[in-house]
């Protein structure tokens, strides 16, 4: 049963690197998101995850976007912004 799980889910992994998606902006001769939006991505993360469960039009992640920078952005977006990690507020006993 667990070896059947994880090939299903390796399966919908590889199968999710065929996924694209083209931003409206782009096709409007607008530029590449950048710093800013992968922050502002990055920071309404939780939110856009949990409406993309439930509609087509919500992506999680501008594809395509001017790389490093939006990545950078999206990853500050997410973990400071975001809420940072769960694992620093916990108190160590001892």
């Amino acid at each position: 049963m667990m070896a059947r799980t994880a090939l299903g889910l390796a399966l919908l992994l590889v199968l999710s690197g065929c996924a694209s998606q083209m931003d409206g902006a782009v096709q409007q001769g607008h530029p590449f998101p950048g710093f800013w939006w992968g922050l502002w991505h990055g920071f309404i993360f939780p939110f856009a995850w949990v409406g993309s469960l439930f509609s087509e039009n919500i992506a999680v992640y501008a594809v395509p976007n001017t790389g490093g920078w939006y990545d950078f952005g999206f990853f500050l977006g997410v973990t400071v912004l975001g809420g940072g990690s769960v694992f620093g507020s916990k108190k160590r006993r001892g």
